[in-house]
């Protein structure tokens, strides 16, 4: 059964808005797309079930990455290679996932969006950050990026998150790449994904615009803001402060789907 969600009222505009400015902040600190905040936020304020919040989540992502690249840019803090090359597997995993999405039940998503958290939690124990290193381009490399574009494509469409908690973690652990930048290139990489997915996700209905168009424009002006501080915060403080949250996230997810599954929805 899919949940309507509230009505186009003030209230339904300001959180929108107040989603959007702390996703642009979480997206400009740590890189990601800001999904982690959307989805979940869409489903427990507004309404919408996890299909819909996924698709809603991708579409804001697009000029919230936009923004964040152009932080980190001018910077230096972005691998443009790194970054075409994940974006081409990416694209063809945007519409795996997004054909999914409209195919699997709404319980396999809500498990597999608390999973994919505890997954994210896991790496950011992992990483070990480093301002100096960067990415080497081999063979291997260039297949392990293309690959790696390829799942984070499958995650972005089927759950609505740029990628960025997966890619970011994945290119300082397996790339060598700085946090800084792990973080801008995972941002570049994800606005061609967001946009293939987004596009399935249009034809399938599963994007309310209004509510994507006022999360995005949120999202924009507090992305810089994030990519400043990132620059200034201890990585790994910053990766422990993230985790608690996301812990925060996935309790509130699991929560849901087991009062859904005992409800029968």
């Amino acid at each position: 059964m899919t949940t309507t969600p509230q009505p186009r009222t003030a209230r339904f505009y300001i959180v929108a808005i107040l989603v959007g400015l702390a996703a642009g902040l979480l997206s400009g600190l740590f890189g990601v797309g800001g999904g982690t905040v959307i989805v979940p936020a869409l489903v427990f304020f507004l309404g919408f079930d996890q299909r819909l919040a996924a698709g809603t989540s991708l579409a804001a992502i697009v000029p919230t990455a936009t923004v964040g690249v152009i932080s980190y840019a001018m910077t230096g803090s972005v691998a443009w290679i790194a970054a075409i090359i994940l974006a081409a597997g990416a694209i063809i995993g945007a519409q795996i996932g997004t054909w999914l999405l409209h195919r699997l039940p709404l319980p396999v998503l809500r498990w597999g969006f608390v999973g994919f958290l505890v997954l994210v939690i896991i790496s950011l124990y992992l990483v070990i950050p480093s301002r100096d290193a960067e990415i080497e381009y081999t063979i291997l490399s260039v297949i392990g990026l293309i690959v790696l574009g390829l799942i984070t494509g499958i995650l972005a469409g089927l759950l609505g998150v740029g990628g960025g908690i997966v890619v970011v973690p994945v290119l300082m652990i397996l790339f060598g790449a700085s946090d800084l930048e792990a973080k801008g290139t995972s941002l570049l990489m994800m606005i061609p994904t967001a946009i293939s997915g987004t596009v399935g996700n249009i034809r399938r209905k599963n994007v309310d615009l209004p509510a994507a168009v006022a999360i995005g424009v949120a999202a924009c002006t507090t992305t810089a803001l994030g990519a400043w501080i990132a620059a200034l915060v201890d990585p790994f403080v910053g990766n422990v402060l993230f985790s608690i949250f996301i812990a925060f996230i996935a309790v509130q997810m699991a929560l849901r789907a087991i009062r859904a599954q005992r409800s029968g929805s």
